[in-house]
């Protein structure tokens, strides 16, 4: 067996989730939606598009997330 640099590729199938909304909240995405299309001069999103790359924003800058899970990793090693 060959000492490759690269070990095994982690599975990056998406996953489909299933979410429930508050009206509040889904009115909030839609408006965003519409903003964001007008800021970028592209037609509107569909409102759910938004939902994985807020998610990713929030978890990427978030520091407790970032520094649990930095604690996380390290108990595991």
């Amino acid at each position: 067996m060959s000492k490759l640099k690269l070990g095994p590729l982690p599975d990056d199938t998406p996953v489909k989730v299933t979410v429930e909304l508050p009206a509040t909240v889904h009115r909030d995405l839609v408006a965003y939606a519409e903003i964001l299309a007008r800021d970028s001069g592209q037609a509107a999103a569909d409102p759910v598009r938004l939902i994985v790359p807020m998610l990713e924003r929030f978890m990427a800058t978030d520091r407790g997330f970032a520094k649990a899970r930095r604690v996380s990793t390290k108990s595991e090693a």
